[in-house]
């Protein structure tokens, strides 16, 4: 700030007994060129952006391994609510109620919300004497929802 005080100072009042070299130009040059390096870095520190969550290798496997018993065409989960999660285009249908992935909301979401056990205990997911998901299952279908539930 000194540097372009004195520098502001010489240019605007000449007259004034100051130092104007070019090692002195320079010298402001520096600083301003690192402070915008530095504040670039420190934005782009800030979005630490999370691995993108795949459908096809991540979000799948889970639903298949803990869902599909029941949540397809002529499951219990499919005649109860009418979803199934056969297909990425069947999950996005949703149930005869509604959809229960909101794209790019994980915490309205009602599949996560069934996961998480944030719903009813009757209707938390899986259900019965299933177990449930692990946390990092959840973790994934949460943040695969929050990055807009893509089909990739």
């Amino acid at each position: 700030m000194y540097v372009f005080a004195r520098i502001a100072t010489c240019r605007i009042m000449p007259s004034l007994e100051c130092v104007c070299d070019s090692r002195t130009v320079n010298m402001m040059r520096i600083q301003i060129i690192t402070f915008a390096l530095l504040s670039v870095m420190l934005l782009c520190n800030c979005q630490r952006s999370e691995p993108v969550a795949s459908y096809a290798a991540d979000v799948q496997p889970i639903l298949q391994q803990h869902c599909l018993d029941c949540h397809v065409s002529g499951g219990a989960g499919h005649e109860a609510s009418g979803l199934s999660m056969a297909s990425y285009k069947d999950l996005m249908i949703g149930t005869r109620y509604g959809p229960v992935v909101l794209p790019g909301d994980d915490l309205s979401s009602v599949l996560v919300m069934l996961i998480e056990g944030r719903a009813d205990p009757s209707i938390n997911m899986p259900h019965g004497d299933r177990p449930p998901l692990t946390q990092a299952d959840i973790d994934t279908i949460k943040r695969w929802v929050a990055q807009g539930a893509q089909n990739n």
